[in-house]
């Protein structure tokens, strides 16, 4: 069975203080069925060694990057680099993810540049991936989708391909309070394994985890993880929340 993930993507929230206590509560709770399933903790950069020692010895429990800079060195103040991530033991990082590419103006060919670096420190990638309002009322999410995995990941070897995680998050329903019915979920989750199995083999495509990342909260995980082709989520808002993301982790499949 596929990975099923349930990933928190903490943003700029939370000093350290309530960083700590809320990683604490989170792991004090948390208990995970099965031995295919992981939570994935993304933190602000500078909470990167307190999560760390955390989740040390905690089974399943690992810490993401949100972030990282699509060049390997050099003077980029006040940015992260792939091998800086990779010293410190950092197993994940999210890259592409909707408000980098709107706020910071990132484009597929710096997710390209980001993944490759990433891949080549040996920390997987979360690959974010979706399309705006305007783009789903024209009923063209499937091109714009496609066209994203097509530039920034079709370069890669299906070795490499397989050692990705990605997370479709329709623009629309993030921080919005809306969120994709759970067959909307499905039939994007269905599209993006079937261009993967296209351009790579069916055997890929089946084993690579797609999360959902959109307004996941107690209330919808369970239906929207039981779709067939959704192997967990990417989880905003629900994740500052010590009942909410603990429900949301027993959710999974």
């Amino acid at each position: 069975m596929r990975k099923q993930i349930a990933a928190a993507n903490w943003k700029m929230n939370c000093t350290y203080q309530e960083g700590e206590a809320l990683l604490t509560g989170i792991l004090d709770n948390e208990s995970l069925k099965g031995e295919h399933q992981q939570v994935i903790f993304a933190v602000p950069a500078l909470y990167i060694s307190m999560a760390l020692e955390k989740t040390k010895g905690k089974d399943r429990n690992y810490i993401a990057a949100q972030n990282c800079h699509h060049k390997s060195s050099g003077a980029y103040t006040g940015e992260i680099s792939a091998s800086m991530l990779r010293s410190m033991g950092v197993p994940y990082c999210i890259i592409g993810h909707s408000e980098r590419r709107e706020y910071f103006h990132e484009t597929d060919e710096m997710l390209a540049e980001k993944t490759n670096l990433l891949l080549k420190e040996g920390i997987t990638p979360v690959f974010c991936c979706g399309e705006p309002l305007q783009i789903r009322e024209k009923e063209g999410q499937n091109d714009y989708v496609a066209i994203q995995l097509k530039n920034a990941l079709f370069h890669l070897s299906a070795e490499e391909i397989s050692k990705i995680i990605i997370a479709y998050e329709p623009i629309w329903a993030i921080g919005t309070g809306k969120t994709a019915t759970a067959e909307q979920a499905q039939q994007m989750h269905r599209h993006i394994r079937n261009t993967l199995a296209k351009q790579y083999s069916p055997t890929v495509a089946d084993s690579i985890s797609i999360l959902y990342g959109g307004s996941v909260k107690p209330d919808n995980a369970a239906e929207i993880f039981g779709q067939p082709d959704v192997d967990g989520g990417l989880v905003g808002g629900a994740s500052l929340s010590v009942d909410d993301f603990t429900a949301v982790i027993k959710a999974l499949k």
